[in-house]
């Protein structure tokens, strides 16, 4: 299976840099009289060194540069790697932080007003969390319907006093990073808290999608600094979002519209985006890809990429472009093993598995015979043919062999000879690994009476109940 690019986590800071100012971050913390200590950010899941430095005898480390730290969420890890203390980093560029390592959650920060209000809050709501926990047990224990009343609206008030102190702080510093936290972490309300029929679940559905981004800009760079936005980002695109193509590409292409005057949110969604979809989880997906190529990638705004990365980008991309979902499949002009040629738009059928199988493969030889044994059982007496290509045309011998063995000389079983294969090569033509996408046997496509691609890396179970499903459609509308 190829490996993701990790793209996400290569975000330069050239353009957040500037040689004009500078930042001090000091630590200052009774626990260590040595050791060395990092000074990280976050970026999506992960933690990334911004610096690091030793800590003195006197429990002191300061860590210093002649730029300035882009806004977010940042990190001390102590020595020993086992403890972390966040903080907020923003405008001010000196920040010092008094921290008891056993009493992290009364970390002192100074120069830092967004991490002082973040501090007050969550002392706020904290309190009002045990509170809230109190009658929730009380309600539960209720022994009869007035008291769990008065539990019900007591627990309600908390709620709303939780959600008032929260919603005067982002009224009242809406620029601040803490509002942009507060908002990442923010949920829309529930249209109808109890749906009776279909249309109140859509209509929920429709609401929440509608709103899930309310308040969250894709124009401040701040937010891709954080642990709360990469997990929302990946919630709307994996489970919210309906999982078509189309749709996908249109959001995407909104959301890199909107990011298009915040350069490193630009990148790590254009990054985020290549490497979600670079190995589709969901058929058809291979268009999200390709798309993200042709109107991207290709067009050079993704100069921050190496010459690796790009190579891999465009090779997948050349290997979708040509078997997309829909497009209709390119010609093979083979032979069978007498050297007669059988080209596959000389063949005509319902339905054609396309099969790309190496006789020598382990899982070639569990699922050939299984796919044999339902083309037999159903798929034949539905008009279905099978054209059967051998991947590896060293393998001849052996795949004639496996033929007559497995009895399945009533498949179209052709393969590409060594003078057809030199011929394409000296061409500079697509080969048909690059127009099928065969990096791995088996590799499956179904083509429909027109040879358009119906579905693709597939099993044979999955493509038994997609035939399943076109025939049933097929009855329904013939009554």
């Amino acid at each position: 299976m190829m490996k993701k690019l990790l793209l996400s986590a290569i975000l330069p800071l050239a353009s957040c840099i500037s040689f004009a100012q500078s930042f001090k971050v000091t630590l200052k913390t009774p626990s260590y009289k040595e050791g060395l200590t990092y000074l990280c950010y976050h970026m999506g899941k992960n933690l990334n060194i911004e610096d690091s430095t030793v800590v003195s005898s006197d429990g002191t480390a300061v860590f210093t540069g002649k730029r300035t730290l882009p806004g977010g969420i940042y990190s001390i890890v102590f020595p020993g790697k086992r403890l972390t203390a966040d903080f907020f980093v923003d405008k001010s560029q000196d920040i010092t932080i008094n921290a008891d390592t056993t009493d992290l959650m009364n970390m002192n920060v100074t120069g830092s007003a967004d991490y002082s209000m973040f501090q007050r809050y969550q002392k706020f709501v904290m309190g009002k969390s045990a509170e809230m926990q109190k009658e929730r047990n009380a309600y539960n224990v209720s022994a009869n319907r007035a008291d769990s009343s008065i539990h019900e609206a007591n627990f309600a008030k908390l709620n709303k006093e939780v959600s008032s102190y929260r919603d005067s702080l982002i009224s009242n510093f809406p620029e601040s990073l803490l509002t942009l936290f507060l908002n990442t972490m923010k949920e829309p309300e529930i249209l109808n808290k109890n749906p009776k029929t279909r249309q109140d679940s859509l209509d929920n559905y429709n609401h929440y999608r509608a709103h899930y981004w309310d308040g969250i800009t894709f124009m401040d760079d701040r937010i891709i600094r954080t642990p709360f936005f990469l997990p929302k980002l990946e919630r709307y695109f994996r489970e919210l979002l309906p999982q078509a193509s189309d749709t996908i590409i249109k959001e995407l292409d909104y959301k890199l519209l909107l990011a298009r005057t915040a350069p490193e949110m630009y990148k790590f969604l254009l990054n985020w985006f290549t490497d979600e979809y670079l190995n589709p989880k969901y058929m058809g997906q291979d268009a999200v890809f390709v798309h993200l190529f042709e109107k991207y990638h290709s067009k050079g705004v993704s100069s921050w990429l190496n010459e690796k990365q790009m190579e891999t980008i465009s090779k997948r991309a050349y290997m979708q472009m040509s078997n997309l979902i829909g497009a209709k499949a390119a010609n093979l002009e083979m032979v069978d093993s007498t050297g007669k040629k059988k080209a596959l738009y000389d063949q005509e059928a319902e339905y054609m598995l396309l099969a790309f199988w190496d006789p020598s493969c382990g899982h070639c030889k569990e699922e050939v015979p299984r796919i044999d044994s339902i083309y037999r059982a159903s798929w034949k007496k539905h008009g279905v043919k099978i054209y059967s290509v051998l991947s590896d045309n060293e393998k001849k011998k052996e795949w004639v062999n496996f033929i007559k063995e497995k009895k399945i000389g009533d498949w179209i079983n052709v393969y590409e000879t060594p003078e057809m294969e030199k011929k394409i090569n000296d061409a500079k033509v697509a080969g048909f690994r690059q127009l099928f996408d065969v990096i791995q046997t088996p590799t499956l496509l179904l083509l429909d009476k027109d040879k358009r691609i119906i579905g693709k890396k597939l099993g044979w179970e999955q493509l038994n109940e997609l035939l399943e499903t076109k025939w049933n459609k097929g009855k329904k509308e013939t009554k």
